[in-house]
């Protein structure tokens, strides 16, 4: 199993990255609380990761901070939850937010992620409610920094769609959230808080 890398960050597309370790390049797929936080192309990165083997496919996806690491594996073992709805999660509220909202029992919140509906985030209450306590830790390894992309618009539109958004909602949340000189993970990070309330 591979559990932890440490290479030079080579690109980052959401819901895409790849890292170079010792001439082998990773490719994972992270969610959208690891993007806001990575270096810049070029930098040191060290990600925890999670590899998955089914009968027809290999994946490995990759977190910033072992907390998300943690409800990526835990909020899979929901009735209904596969790595895709996982990863919108966590793109969707940080570990502190979703366990409050858990916590809360806010089925209204838990349903404005995409793929979640009001059975589901019913089973989530249920089953996550007394294991999302003390999901915390702090980041695996990074070199600060972060860059500027060509159309920030653009990247995180198309971010938004492949975390399960549709066209139309894409629109009105990048519409709202860009704000002139916004990187596409800042417009991304403020179009996911807009969503969830």
């Amino acid at each position: 199993m591979i559990g932890r890398l440490k290479g030079i960050l080579v690109s980052k597309q959401p819901p895409w990255l790849m890292v170079d370790v010792n001439g082998v390049g990773y490719e994972l797929e992270a969610p959208m609380s690891t993007f806001y936080d990575l270096p810049e192309a070029g930098r040191e990165v060290v990600l925890c990761t999670h590899y998955a083997v089914k009968e027809d496919s290999v994946a490995l996806y990759g977190f910033l901070r072992e907390a998300e690491r943690s409800l990526f594996r835990s909020v899979q073992k929901v009735s209904g939850i596969g790595a895709k709805i996982a990863l919108a999660i966590l793109s969707g509220a940080s570990v502190e937010e979703f366990s409050r909202l858990v916590q809360a029992g806010d089925i209204a919140a838990l349903t404005r992620i995409p793929g979640i509906g009001k059975k589901t985030a019913e089973r989530i209450i249920v089953e996550l409610r007394d294991r999302v306590d003390g999901l915390g830790g702090g980041v695996a390894g990074i070199v600060p920094g972060g860059a500027v992309p060509h159309d920030p618009v653009a990247e995180a539109g198309i971010a938004l769609q492949q975390l399960g958004y549709k066209p139309a909602e894409v629109t009105r949340l990048v519409k709202d959230a860009a704000a002139p000189g916004d990187t596409a993970e800042a417009i991304i990070r403020k179009a996911l808080r807009a969503a969830l309330r």
